[in-house]
Order: structure tokens, then C-alpha cells, then sequence
């Protein structure tokens, strides 16, 4: 016969283990709950004789998914807190939503990377030991899962990053626009994934900016050829810009417009100027 004794003083983890044992399915064991001098205990007996790797994977398997479900938020706070101390608290909780949305961006791959490291921990450890003392395996047996965690907290991190100088950036082309005269009424951008292009209110072509060396902003973000648009549109300065949307979608670039220019912006689906658009763009496909 085989036992492990799960030592634990948190009340929420010993109904949570007694629960998911009672439940489970896992067969030929028994189960107890005592309190001893130090720490409440939960036993489990495999009274089979044989078949020890088939007890330890179950229990393995039950615990891995227990730390996932109660104690993962509690570790990624820790890693924040602890190797991000230099952000504030509404930055730190920033950056922990940032982690549970790339965890469920990608909910399966993480899960699996994250399950097969602690199953791996925990199966090795309950192999050779007969006692399970719940917050220090936590701490100090889960260097797999944890470097996991880490690795998804850094990620977030230079997330909000970006995400922040792409804010701080939005905000400082809006000063200067909000601090200039405008130098034309009306700007037509005709907008698809490949090309922009730039009209008057005549429906004169404008020709964009391409001197980068007399740019209105300075940035590391980057739209590749819509650069040059942006610094024309900054350098044009409408009091109105028609953003034509000849594929019918709106990317990161012309959300990026609508945040600077904000309600001198207008966006256009089905007029005489995208439809012309339209219409060139397929007899060029044909081609």
C-alpha cells in the first residue's frame, strides 16, 4: 500500500482536494482529513499492491490542475511584485490583465506547456516522498511552471510597454495638432492594405511627405509606407479628412488616425470616390 499525506493549513485547498477526491475516479484509494500539531493533513491510501505509477499520475494529474486553478494568479502577482516593483499598482494590475489575455490568446498551448511542467514536478517528487507540504513545494519545487509564468509576465510587460509609448505618442501628436492652424479644409485618404492615397477637396492628388528629416513626430512606432501619409496628414492639417476604405476594413493605422485626429475624421464605405476606387482596384486584379 501506498499513502501521501498533503499538509496544508489553507481551508479553500483542503476543500477543494476533498472535493475533487470525493468525486474522482480514481480507483482502490481511501481518503482522511486530521489535524495534527502544526498543519491540517489530508491522507490518501492506494490500497492496491501493484500499479504505484498509476496512483502517482492520478494524484499527480489532480494537484497539477489545483495549482493551475488556485494558486497561478497568486504566482504571476508574485513574479510581478517582486521583478517589476518599479511600475505602480495600476500599472502592476495592467500587466497582470495583460497575462490573462495572452493566456487566452493561445488558452491550449499555454495549458499544456504549463500542465506537463507541473505534472512532471509533481509525479517526480510523490514518487519518492510520503509527505506533500503544500506551500513549500509551491515556492520552492515548481521552477518549470514558474519560469512558464515568467516568461508570460515578460511578455505582458513589454506589451504594456508598447502599448504605453504608443499612447504617450498618440497624445503628443495631439498637442501639436490641437496646437496648430489648420492649412487645408478637406483631405480625401483613399485606403486599402497595399496603398494610400491622398486627395484635396478638389480631388487633386497630393503627393505624401517622404522627408522623414522634417517629420512632425518622432517615434518608434512604425506603419511602414504610411508613414509618409501620416507625416502628410500632419503637415496638411485638415479640418476634415474622408477616410475611404476601399477593402471595408480598419487596421491598426486607421484606428491610429481616429485616435489623433478624432472627430475630424470620417469614415467613408459607399460613395462615388470608393467606388471609383473600387472599381480600379478589380480591373487591376483582372489584369
Amino acid at each position: 500500500m501506498k499513502s501521501l499525506c498533503i499538509k496544508t493549513n489553507n481551508s479553500k485547498i483542503l476543500d477543494y482536494l476533498l472535493n475533487e477526491l470525493k468525486y474522482s475516479e480514481i480507483e482502490n484509494i481511501c481518503f482522511s482529513e486530521n489535524k495534527f500539531k502544526n498543519y491540517k493533513n489530508i491522507i490518501i491510501h492506494y490500497l492496491s499492491h501493484n500499479d504505484y505509477p498509476y496512483f502517482f499520475s492520478k494524484i499527480s494529474n489532480l494537484l497539477s490542475f489545483m495549482i493551475i486553478d488556485e494558486f497561478e494568479d497568486m504566482l504571476m502577482k508574485r513574479i510581478i511584485d517582486k521583478n517589476y516593483f518599479y511600475f505602480d499598482a495600476l500599472e502592476r494590475n495592467k500587466i497582470l490583465k495583460n497575462c490573462y489575455n495572452i493566456l487566452s490568446d493561445e488558452y491550449y498551448a499555454w495549458f499544456d506547456k504549463k500542465f506537463e511542467a507541473l505534472y512532471n514536478s509533481l509525479y517526480s517528487f510523490i514518487s519518492d516522498n510520503k509527505v506533500l507540504l503544500l506551500d513549500g513545494f509551491i515556492n520552492f519545487r515548481l521552477q518549470a511552471y514558474t519560469a512558464i509564468l515568467d516568461d508570460i509576465v515578460s511578455e505582458s510587460v513589454n506589451n504594456y510597454i508598447i502599448e504605453k509609448e504608443y499612447m504617450e505618442f498618440i497624445s503628443l501628436l495631439k498637442l501639436y495638432i490641437n496646437s496648430q492652424k489648420n492649412n487645408s479644409n478637406i483631405v480625401h485618404l483613399i485606403y486599402n492594405t497595399s496603398e494610400s492615397i491622398l486627395l484635396d477637396e478638389h480631388k487633386n492628388l497630393i503627393l505624401n511627405s517622404e522627408e522623414i528629416f522634417n517629420a512632425k513626430y518622432l517615434s518608434d512606432i512604425s506603419f511602414s509606407a504610411n508613414d509618409y501619409t501620416l507625416n502628410s496628414l500632419l503637415n496638411l492639417l485638415p479640418k476634415k479628412i474622408y477616410i475611404h476604405l476601399i477593402d471595408n476594413q480598419i487596421d491598426e493605422f486607421i484606428n491610429t488616425l481616429q485616435l489623433i485626429f478624432e472627430n475630424r475624421v470620417s469614415i467613408c464605405l459607399n460613395c462615388e470616390i470608393c467606388n471609383l476606387y473600387r472599381y480600379h482596384k478589380k480591373t487591376l486584379t483582372k489584369k
